[in-house]
């Protein structure tokens, strides 16, 4: 698995790579987290339930990160471990962070939404899921 973020005009795409969608949508979710400070300076000390679903994968991506931004937004929380299951167009997660430590996790970015831009989930040449968007910072 591995996820990575790139740059795309004035905001920040952010992309996971993975063995199946879920893996791929676990990595991009730890890539968006990085669009604001480093995942591993995040402890995974408190868990939070999540569950979307849409009628195909990358309406799901858009719906599952947009997910997490809310959850990042409403409950000043920030998370660095997703645990997701993707089945029937449903995706249920268990997602771990804590709350934003300015001093400690100099955030960057403040993540206001997904964009359809460069919306993307297929399975690649290599077998392997990529999950990838756009972000509005």
């Amino acid at each position: 698995m591995s996820w990575q973020t790139f740059s795309h005009e004035a905001d920040i795409g952010v992309r996971g790579i993975g063995a199946t969608p879920a893996e791929a949508f676990a990595e991009a979710a730890t890539a968006l987290t990085a669009t604001i400070c480093d995942p591993a300076a995040v402890a995974p000390r408190e868990a939070l339930e999540i569950e979307c679903a849409a009628p195909d994968l990358e309406l799901l991506l858009v719906d599952w990160l947009n997910a997490l931004v809310f959850e990042m937004a409403t409950r000043r929380l920030l998370f660095s471990r997703f645990e997701v299951h993707i089945e029937d167009g449903r995706l249920r997660a268990t997602v771990r962070g804590e709350p934003v430590d300015v001093a400690r996790h100099q955030p960057a970015a403040e993540v206001k939404g997904v964009s359809f831009c460069e919306l993307k989930v297929a399975r690649r040449a290599d077998g392997r899921w990529l999950a990838q968007a756009v972000v509005d910072v």
